[in-house]
């Protein structure tokens, strides 16, 4: 990989998700982390929900000991989660925000609210050698709060612009996206890496992937339903593609 060249983190969360909509073991999500790295993941994200929705502990198990490229580990800032997290160090945690009764993740980690706790809730993963990250909205207020506490890592939240693309909302789409490439470069300019995702798709994906301050998009929805059409292998290869398409 080139220095300038973007990341590819693929969320397997909702490969999980099919598999207990009827019980069982199938499709296996270490299965399709193994093709998504075949297809040009750079590594692999896993959100373990409190609830256990989709992805298990015993996903988590087989990830960590079949992977050959990063993990991803998302969680909530919970002593359950920071004590998986300390028993596997995965290579990266990515702290998100989480409510039982939300579909998906709504929004960024309200970080300024809460510096103090998250401050002493990180450090002991980044004791363990864990990358730590920090799911956020574009904002500035936000980002200073992330630099606070220590994380080395913001990833930005995309699901507002990819909302605003989806329901034909232009100006507000060009404005989200102007906060969001305002927000990255403002990040790294504190020494934060920066990262992106939620809600990407190839119609989306390319105007983040340009930004240069951005190493990393993590997407997933969206590549597991269009692996049901063509397979998770073209899907992959595809973003792949369109993301060095914009970076280059």
């Amino acid at each position: 990989m080139t220095q300038n060249q973007l990341r590819l983190g693929v969320n397997i969360d909702h490969v999980a998700t099919v598999r207990n909509a009827r019980g069982g073991a199938y499709p296996d999500p270490v299965r399709a982390a193994k093709l998504a790295k075949e297809a040009g993941a750079d590594g692999i994200t896993a959100h373990l929900r409190e609830d256990r929705r989709h992805i298990t502990d015993a996903d988590i198990d087989g990830l960590m000991e079949a992977l050959s490229v990063p993990l991803n580990f998302e969680m909530a800032a919970t002593e359950e989660m920071q004590k998986i997290a300390l028993r596997h160090k995965p290579h990266a945690v990515c702290i998100v925000p989480e409510k039982r009764e939300e579909r998906t993740t709504e929004g960024g980690l309200e970080v300024a609210r809460e510096e103090n706790r998250l401050a002493h809730y990180i450090a002991p993963l980044r004791a363990a050698g864990c990358r730590v990250s920090i799911f956020i909205a574009a904002d500035r207020k936000q980002i200073e709060a992330a630099h606070r506490i220590g994380a080395e890592v913001i990833e930005l939240h995309t699901g507002a612009y990819c909302d605003f693309h989806a329901e034909g909302k232009v100006a507000e789409r060009d404005r989200e996206l102007e906060a969001l490439r305002e927000m990255s470069a403002y990040a790294h300019s504190l020494g934060l890496e920066v990262h992106a995702g939620h809600g990407l798709t190839y119609e989306t994906v390319q105007p983040v992937a340009a930004f240069p301050e951005v190493k990393e998009l993590n997407i997933g929805h969206f590549l597991i339903g269009e692996a049901i059409f063509r397979g998770l292998t073209p899907a992959v290869q595809e973003m792949r593609r369109l993301m060095d398409e914009a970076r280059g």
